[in-house]
């Protein structure tokens, strides 16, 4: 029987300590002699400890299970695995994983194929200080009853993988469940993983082979439950990074003395590599004539020299690896080319030039067809340099458009058909200082008794212990008010408490160590300011808001109004069209003949298309005769040509004497007036037979080809 594990109280609780077998006296010795002289070399305890033992568990047989078991401690740690006290062999039934978990593929129950997998495990840990066993757990099968449904569980999923172009990925899923859960693997990013050099083992291990750039992203495991969308996932990141390699190498040159040689030098690599270069073995950095160029990809030697001419190498390196390339610069020195001009000197005339003068160089000068001088600020880069040619025969030349106050440098090339000379030795100088131009000045009133001067700021100012001076008074004072002085960045003040009926002068310059520049001077009233504020007092907000009320009530009974016109307006419409309608019926209904029997009617009945006579031209006795008059009245005679009284065109049909005549009207001519009302009055002298006056409406005439017919007499 194993001794009882005991536990340190300085250990962390996660950190569990199992029993320590009894070691011979040598051993021991060995193990604590760690502990009272440790190394400081190590990075871990010389003890050993588990971070992680395995606990009891059911398996479900044909299903695979884990048992944790991780280590901390010296290095080298070997791992080993104890079955009923037992050590247990490793074999393709039971695997040993890289952080000493034991994995069991199949779990199995004692069959007469070999024994079975139920039993106490033990996980065995040992170095060359000591060993160390975690504590005992049971592992038994499943029954029948509890082994009929079980969630599907992960129980390793993938970690994260840091590798090399053209190494094997080996990316674990191992899973289990009842029924046993199918393992898939996708990536995150939803592109396919592919076919070539991947291999998904029975365990659900994923093997990608011969890995690239490519294949770098994250990787999921996926347990699905047959049959239904139950699943698990786990992730895992692979990054595969590639060495530093050459897209394009640098290439040998052969350039002429004084021109510009250039080499590029692009490499990929993952992650992406950085360049360096060197000349003759040497670290070579920007600076001079030598510039970097694309993330130091291209590198530029300008005005190349015998002193520029070496083996540069192209040094491109990341955390995969490195590899480096090598060329050649050549300069080619033509026989008979002059020296470099002699004696340069540079003297200031003023604050804006420079007269730079040089001597003809010692030897070849005859083939000299002008000279280069080049200029640049004395702190800028060489890339900001430029150049102004000279003819051979001058010896001097006049810089102008400099900046007052700044260093310049300056050398100078001589040119012959067959290329440039050597450059002179660089020469500085600096211009003269000056004071500074009179700063733009404009003005705006703020009120009756204040207003703001504005311009612009001069930064530059302050580098030259300057800035502004203001001066103010009335026109009519004798002395100004300050100098108020302002810093170089203000480029606005406010000047307050003036007399609006006063016409003040104003004066602003700017200064620096050269002493005061020339001022701008504005003279500004008033009293403009101040009768435009009389005339438009300051606001009543109160009374603006009763204002702004009393508008917005307007508004709103406005809007009411003309909804309102809106309402009657199409009721009198609708109104007055439904009255011409039953105004038309209602003369119908006057110039149409009775309804009788059909045995009773008249044949000569009139009607709204005309007047037709019965046979004989009578009508019938018991009829009611048609007023002459009433006709005149409903049907006024125009005359032709609009010319009133003029004779009808058509006249009734002519009767025997006693019957009454009647004239054919034709209302095709006509149309309803709304409006105008007559009273019809009765054609018969008996009261008792006349009708009740009606109003009627009076027909107009229309676009009539012919007017209408009246009654010639009674």
């Amino acid at each position: 029987m194993a001794a009882p594990r005991t536990a340190s109280p300085r250990r962390p609780p996660e950190l569990r300590r199992p029993r320590l077998l009894p070691l011979p006296p040598p051993l021991l010795l060995l193990l604590l002699l760690p502990l009272s002289a440790p190394n400081p070399g190590l990075g871990h305890s010389a003890e050993l400890a588990f971070a992680v033992e395995p606990n009891d568990d059911i398996a479900v047989p044909g299903q695979p299970i884990v048992l944790g078991c991780k280590v901390e401690g010296t290095p080298p740690v070997q791992v080993s695995w104890r079955k009923n006290g037992a050590e247990l062999p490793e074999g393709t039934h039971s695997i040993l994983l890289a952080n000493g978990s034991l994995l069991i593929p199949h779990f199995r129950l004692e069959q007469g194929s070999g024994p079975s997998d139920e039993g106490d495990y033990e996980c065995v840990a040992q170095n060359r200080f000591g060993l160390l066993v975690s504590r005992k757990v049971r592992i038994q099968a499943a029954s029948s009853g509890s082994g009929a449904y079980k969630e599907p569980t992960i129980l390793v999923g993938p970690e994260n993988l840091t590798l090399t172009v053209h190494q094997t990925a080996v990316l674990e899923c191992v899973a289990t469940g009842n029924p046993r859960p199918i393992v898939s693997w996708s990536r995150l990013d939803g592109r396919p993983i592919g076919v070539e050099g991947i291999q998904v083992l029975g365990t659900g291990n994923l093997i990608i082979s011969d890995v690239t750039v490519q294949h770098s992203g994250v990787y999921v495991c996926a347990a699905n439950r047959p049959g239904t969308r139950v699943r698990r996932t786990a992730q895992g990141r692979l990054v595969v990074q590639a060495p530093a390699e050459f897209v394009q190498h640098p290439q040998s040159i052969s350039r002429p003395a004084g021109t510009t040689a250039m080499f590029t030098c692009q490499a990929q690599g993952e992650p992406p590599p950085h360049v360096t270069w060197l000349k003759n073995g040497q670290v070579l950095g920007p600076g001079g004539h030598v510039r970097l160029k694309n993330n130091n990809s291209t590198l530029s030697i300008s005005g190349v020299g015998p002193e520029d001419e070496a083996i540069y190498q192209c040094v491109a390196e990341n955390i995969a690896g490195s590899s480096q390339a090598s060329a050649r610069l050549t300069v080619l020195w033509a026989e008979g080319l002059p020296g470099p001009p002699r004696n340069v000197r540079a003297v200031s005339v003023s604050s804006t030039e420079v007269r730079v003068s040089w001597s003809e160089p010692l030897a070849h000068t005859k083939e000299i067809i002008g000279y280069v001088l080049h200029i640049r600020k004395a702190a800028d880069s060489p890339k900001l340099e430029y150049q102004e040619a000279v003819s051979k025969s001058t010896f001097q030349h006049l810089v102008r458009d400099l900046e007052p106050s700044t260093a310049y440098s300056f050398y100078i090339k001589a040119y012959t058909p067959r290329g440039a000379s050597l450059a002179s030795v660089p020469t500085l100088a600096s211009t003269l200082g000056e004071a500074p131009a009179p700063p733009p000045l404009s003005v705006r009133l703020l009120g009756s008794s204040s207003l703001q001067l504005l311009w612009k700021p001069w930064p530059r100012l302050a580098q030259h212990n300057g800035g502004f001076k203001l001066f103010y008074r009335p026109a009519s004072s004798a002395s100004f008010t300050g100098p108020i002085l302002l810093p170089g960045t203000v480029s606005s003040y406010n000047l307050s408490q003036l007399d609006s009926s006063t016409v003040y002068e104003v004066k602003l310059l700017a200064y620096n160590q050269h002493g005061d520049g020339n001022a701008t001077v504005r003279f500004v009233s008033l009293k403009g300011a101040s009768e435009r504020t009389a005339l438009s007092p300051p606001c009543d907000c109160r009374k603006e808001d009763v204002t702004n009320h009393t508008s917005t009530t307007g508004i709103v009974i406005g809007i009411h109004i003309g909804v309102t016109c809106i309402v009657f307006c199409v009721l009198f419409l609708l109104f007055g069209q439904r009255g011409r309608v039953l105004l038309c019926k209602d003369v119908e209904n006057r110039l149409s003949p009775p309804q009788g029997p059909r045995s009773q009617r008249d044949p000569g009945i009139l009607s709204l298309n005309g007047v037709s006579l019965g046979e004989g031209g009578q009508l019938g006795r018991h009829e009611k005769h048609v007023d002459a008059k009433e006709l005149e009245q409903l049907f006024p005679a125009t005359g032709s040509a609009g010319q009133p009284g003029s004779r009808p065109t058509d006249l009734a049909t002519s009767v025997p004497c006693g019957e009454t005549q009647v004239s054919t009207v034709q209302l095709q001519g006509f149309n309803l007036v709304p409006g105008r009302t007559t009273e019809a009055k009765p054609p018969f002298a008996d009261p008792g037979s006349a009708p009740e006056s009606q109003d009627v409406g009076l027909l107009s005439e229309g676009q009539a080809t012919q007017p209408p017919a009246v009654p010639a007499s009674l």
